[in-house]
């Protein structure tokens, strides 16, 4: 299967730019709401879904830039089985742990609330776009992949104005990040923490899609 026919689906445009030039792309901006909806407008010819970007950690074994494919997906919505064949392949091309990976639908910011959720879940890793681009494949009966980069990991905390940092169309938002410190300046320094261990988890992304390109698609 050619990688123009599957369709990645993604949270921010960081994380688009890092995909093969032709490759449909959705970006969901962080808003699991937004997304189904987008979803819903797909046209016809998709072969199989990739999920792509960032996750936070809920393992405590995980660092960042840490990369995770998924086994299985697990958020409110259900629970979703992974191609194993094509996610061996990626996994296996980039040296990335395979494991449950949580759907939530919003940030999952605090310490506590990870470890609670690798509890209910025995999730590695959580993030805003796997479970309902695993939702949309097993509707359609495509093949379904995740491929995610830890950025903060479990016991890691992500401010709110980290949870308001994306426009609808995933790309930063200054405007609102600025409001969310003028109400909690204190909150300063973690985000800076968060911006870079954010651009370690894109970086760790990228090498992995440099290496996975030949199996992007799942094998014919």
């Amino acid at each position: 299967m050619n990688p123009s026919s599957v369709l990645a689906v993604v949270g921010m445009q960081s994380e688009a730019k890092l995909l093969p030039p032709g490759m449909p792309v959705v970006v969901s901006g962080g808003d699991p709401v937004r997304l189904r909806a987008l979803l819903r407008q797909v046209p016809e010819g998709i072969g199989a879904v990739l999920s792509f970007g960032i996750a936070g950690g809920l393992d405590p074994d995980l660092l960042c830039g840490d990369l995770v494919v998924a086994t299985r997906v697990r958020g409110p919505g259900g629970a979703y089985a992974a191609h194993l064949g094509w996610s061996a392949a990626l996994a296996r091309a980039c040296g990335a742990r395979l494991g449950m990976v949580a759907g939530a639908p919003a940030v999952v910011g605090e310490p506590a609330r990870k470890r609670a959720l690798r509890a209910a879940t025995g999730a590695m890793v959580v993030d805003l776009e796997t479970e309902a681009a695993a939702a949309f494949a097993a509707r359609l009966g495509l093949p379904f992949a995740a491929l995610r980069a830890v950025a903060d990991t479990a016991e890691e905390v992500l401010p709110h104005a980290a949870a308001v940092g994306l426009t609808p169309d995933g790309r930063p938002a200054a405007g609102r990040v600025a409001m969310a410190l003028l109400r909690k300046p204190n909150e300063l320094p973690t985000l800076l923490a968060v911006a870079k261990r954010s651009r370690a988890a894109l970086l760790a992304l990228g090498s992995a899609t440099r290496r996975v390109n030949g199996v992007l698609a799942p094998a014919a």
